[in-house]
């Protein structure tokens, strides 16, 4: 998606967060408040490079969940302006109900004890955390940033789909169903990272004033 929106014309900045000591090549292990104080250096280094008042944020899975936090508890409403997710996890996964089955047969906190050490936010993305009920406590926005979030009926990461999306009476939050601008459009979870028309979406999201009709045939422009 990176590549994309700076052929679109963008100024993209992009960086690796969340990784952890005993496993440094892989990112977003660590717990998703580490990861947002990392983000929020990041985007006061971009600001400080740029010269620009705010900066818009693209994220995709953990990238729409982790720049909330931010928003919400570390002062970056006043950083950014727009915030564009796809493959958004808003209030968690059931991961295709498999968590509460576990749960069913008292093996959820087994589970935990082993992947906790190697993926410390592996468990707040689940549905009904206390990571997540504290960030959507009192409202899943804050005031004066512009949201769209685009979720896949397809996505087999974030179940129900539907979680994905931001539920504040809230003018500035687009949902947006994908199958809604194409109903031909079978991408999952990974696949909207590639998908022509999310990218469109995105695009028409964050320049207004270039706003184009976004459907099927957007995967041919």
């Amino acid at each position: 998606m990176g590549p994309r929106l700076q052929e679109a014309g963008y100024c993209v900045y992009s960086f690796t967060y969340g990784s952890l000591p005993n496993i440094p090549y892989l990112a977003g292990l660590d717990k998703i408040e580490n990861s947002a104080t990392q983000l929020s250096a990041f985007v006061d280094k971009v600001l400080a490079a740029t010269k620009v008042p705010k900066v818009d944020i693209v994220g995709h899975s953990q990238g729409t969940l982790m720049p909330r936090y931010y928003l919400k508890f570390l002062g970056g409403a006043a950083k950014v302006s727009k915030i564009a997710g796809f493959g958004s996890i808003a209030y968690g996964t059931t991961l295709l109900n498999i968590v509460p089955f576990l749960t069913s047969l008292g093996l959820y906190d087994v589970i935990k004890k082993v992947i906790d050490p190697v993926c410390l936010s592996c468990f707040q993305f689940l549905e009904n955390s206390a990571f997540l009920q504290n960030l959507n406590a009192g409202g899943d926005t804050v005031p004066g940033v512009q949201y769209q979030f685009i979720a896949s009926k397809f996505d087999q990461v974030v179940t129900p789909y539907t979680n994905g999306f931001l539920r504040d009476n809230n003018p500035l939050v687009k949902n947006v169903v994908l199958q809604d601008l194409c109903p031909l459009d079978l991408s999952e979870h990974a696949l909207q990272m590639l998908d022509p028309i999310v990218f469109r979406k995105i695009d028409a999201f964050l320049t207004p004033a270039a706003t184009q009709k976004v459907d099927c045939l957007s995967a041919f422009t």
